[in-house]
């Protein structure tokens, strides 16, 4: 059953015995092109997807916050005046963005209310950043403070950083809160300015889900950012947004094989993102397609962040005659690639590519065709 807003007011009722106050939404996100150059300052091309966190919730009169999440079945609750990280799962998430919240000086009030999405966790689909966008809607609800998109996105960033401990970069709470409806967001990680690319004519993204699971936390993820912001200082620049290929390439012999590979990834990476923007612009899917693929190859090869079991999703999808391109997205090391395909054979594409996926891994993949979503709201 689709989760939407009359299931999480009917999750509520059921808690609480009343109707909710108010209703926040915060979607998942699908980034296109643009891996693991957030943190390097570069450029994303993400969307907002039509899966999302919700929150049903009312005011207390205290400051205390009762979650009970409906997916975990569990409850869990804490007091604004005494924040104590005790790495206990989901609820950190919520605590982490109060945290935030209150150090940027806001003054916020208790409230209590029912969690429930259908975001996969762990699949690279920012799960974790649409419950970090949504806690603050819910907070922003409840205190009667102003919705700032950008500085909400900001602190919920710093949550994610500094409370959960993982080191990302703003695309995923940026694009979860400021998403537009059909359309994908080109990103400058470093300004923050966003530029809306409207999606071609008679394409559609699908989302395939390896069901390949990793933590973020615990894998290499933070290992990849110290390599880039190493490099970045090995060069005397802020970011390695800031070095040319042909700069990196006249440096090669200062620099192991390994930090080369991880510096060309990202340096290719932001210019393959531009390149994608134009091509959508031009309405090409063909060379769209080419810039995906050629992102997964370097993803692959150059920044290791793949698994046997994404390297076989893409190889699947191409293998369609209505796929443009493919590539794993998010974090890696598990969750889901990225198609972009003819929209007209959408049903025939997802379910060629899931029975080959599953006759090569002997694994049952979730494979659906997304729209693009607009940003947080109250529903």
């Amino acid at each position: 059953m689709p989760i939407d807003k009359h299931l999480a007011v009917e999750q509520f009722r059921r808690r609480f015995g009343e109707e909710p106050v108010w209703v926040v939404r915060a979607p998942g996100r699908v980034n296109l092109i643009g891996e693991h150059t957030d943190y390097n300052d570069g450029f994303v091309l993400p969307l907002a997807i039509d899966r999302a966190i919700w929150i049903a919730l009312r005011p207390r009169a205290d400051r205390r916050v009762y979650v009970y999440s409906a997916d975990f079945e569990q409850q869990s609750d804490f007091s604004l005046d005494e924040l104590v990280n005790q790495r206990a799962g989901w609820i950190e998430y919520i605590k982490g963005t109060a945290w935030s919240l209150q150090l940027a000086g806001q003054r916020l009030r208790g409230w209590e209310g029912v969690l429930l999405g259908d975001v996969p966790q762990g699949a690279g689909l920012s799960s974790s950043a649409a419950l970090e966008i949504a806690a603050a809607r819910a907070f922003a609800a409840a205190s009667d403070l102003p919705w700032d998109p950008q500085a909400m996105a900001l602190l919920a960033q710093k949550a994610e950083n500094h409370w959960v401990g993982v080191q990302c970069g703003i695309m995923d709470q940026l694009i979860s809160a400021r998403g537009i409806a059909g359309h994908a967001l080109l990103i400058d990680c470093r300004t923050l300015e966003i530029y809306p690319a409207p999606f071609p004519a008679g394409c559609a993204v699908v989302i395939l889900d390896t069901v390949t699971r990793r933590g973020l936390v615990d894998s290499q993820y933070n290992q990849r950012r110290r390599q880039c912001e190493d490099t970045a200082r090995l060069f005397g620049v802020r970011a390695l947004r800031d070095i040319t290929l042909e700069q990196l390439e006249q440096a090669a012999d200062r620099l192991d094989h390994c930090t080369f590979r991880r510096a060309r990834h990202v340096i290719s990476e932001n210019n393959r993102t531009l390149r994608a923007v134009e091509a959508m612009k031009r309405n090409d899917l063909d060379a769209l397609g080419r810039l995906m693929d050629e992102s997964h190859a370097s993803l692959r090869d150059d920044f290791e962040v793949s698994s046997d079991a994404l390297n076989t999703m893409v190889r699947c999808a191409r293998q369609h005659p209505a796929c443009y391109g493919a590539r794993m997205t998010g974090a890696g090391f598990g969750g889901c690639a990225v198609a972009v395909i003819d929209a007209q054979a959408a049903e025939d594409f997802s379910a060629a590519t899931a029975a080959a996926y599953k006759a090569e891994t002997g694994l049952e993949p979730a494979v659906y065709v997304c729209q693009a979503s607009d940003g947080a709201s109250l529903a």
